[in-house]
């Protein structure tokens, strides 16, 4: 196995990955602006390699990009894929070379994740986990089911809450994590449980619930990306699920579970240092009932979409004359019409500020 550390590795170690390649490469995009891995890939298949990208159907904001790149790619020979919309993301990240190697990546390839934030990724050559990776490529490309075979990858939704409460259940003196928002009410139970049997449980990131026990502190010095953990200074997790319902139980997320003495090392030595760089810094995670932030940023863009917002009357004429014309037999009811609205305008907005809240304030 190798770790990857950003920032600091960069994008070197998978070009040349896929300079390697002599049969085959399978990559998982959800974000994408490095043009020298674009160029590795168009590189490997004028070589005569197989290249097939599997590509998010969306992103927040992203998916006019996302499909530009898949014009390009595809202008390029590469077999293009999109991921099916059953899901609310396809958020993982992964590349396998030859079928023999497997890249799995906290991180997307874009400048931000690689330059600017603390992330990892896992590079192993284990048989069975890249057969599983493999299986997981296939039935995702094809918009087949998926059955988990190995309790080492952890997949959303599907056998990642078991595993990853079991890799928490099982720590008996440590637990360090990274993670930009822990607040799925059961792992935080296992947490609050393993804290009062004495276990030193330390989090770079964020904690919703207050847990007696814990220590917690906002990243310092850069953003937060990855999601890691280190059980016992023996067990590790790298992967791209936080501890947080909707990517446990509404996304397609993946992880690796492993043991390996070097990678759990190396990764609580980057660990320790970024603890160390919190404190000098003294910037402890604020309780969760310190709201004020919230409500600061909540009354900013309450105020800023009313300014913009456009005569709601104009628009439901408008909207009627478009769906009905000149029947007067429809029958229109203004309350089913109002709930229906609100109910659509509430689920976009809880989305929109879901997503920004997770990419920009918490990781920052």
């Amino acid at each position: 196995m190798r770790l990857l550390v950003q920032p600091g590795d960069g994008i070197t170690p998978l070009v040349k990955g896929i300079a390697s390649a002599k049969s085959c490469v399978e990559i998982v995009i959800f974000r994408f602006d490095q043009r020298e891995v674009e160029r590795a890939l168009a590189n490997a298949v004028s070589r005569g390699v197989a290249v097939h990208a599997l590509i998010a159907h969306i992103n927040r904001a992203g998916e006019q990009a996302l499909r530009e790149l898949e014009l390009r790619l595809l202008g390029a020979g590469v077999t293009v894929a999109r991921t099916a919309d059953d899901l609310a993301r396809y958020h993982y990240k992964m590349m396998i070379v030859d079928r023999r190697e497997l890249y799995i990546l906290a991180f997307n390839l874009t400048h931000v994740d690689i330059e600017r934030s603390r992330s990892f990724a896992l590079i192993t050559r284990s048989r069975d986990l890249v057969r599983e990776a493999e299986k997981l490529f296939e039935a995702d490309t094809k918009r087949l089911p998926y059955e988990p075979g190995s309790n080492r990858l952890a997949v959303s939704p599907l056998n990642a809450r078991k595993e990853l409460a079991a890799f928490l259940k099982a720590a008996r003196k440590e637990l360090v994590i990274y993670d930009p928002k822990i607040s799925d009410p059961a792992m935080q139970r296992i947490l609050a449980e393993r804290a009062a049997a004495g276990v030193d449980i330390r989090v770079i990131g964020r904690v919703t619930k207050k847990i007696p026990g814990i220590k917690v502190h906002k990243p310092s010095g850069m953003r937060l990306h990855t999601r890691t953990m280190v059980r016992d200074r023996s067990y590790g997790f790298i992967g791209s699920q936080s501890l947080r319902e909707l990517e446990l139980d509404e996304r397609r997320e993946v992880g690796v579970i492993f043991r390996d003495a070097g990678i759990v090392k190396k990764l609580m030595k980057v660990f320790e240092e970024d603890w160390e760089t919190c404190e000098r810094c003294d910037l402890p995670a604020a309780p969760s009932d310190d709201v004020e932030p919230t409500v600061k940023i909540a009354k900013k863009v309450a105020k800023a979409l009313t300014k913009e917002l456009p005569p709601v009357a104009p628009l439901v004429d408008g909207a009627v004359k478009e769906v009905v014309g000149d029947n007067r037999e429809v029958e229109i009811d203004p309350k089913e019409v109002e709930e229906i609205v609100k109910r659509t305008v509430r689920e976009a907005v809880k989305e929109a500020v879901r997503d920004v809240v997770e990419e920009v304030v918490v990781a920052r």
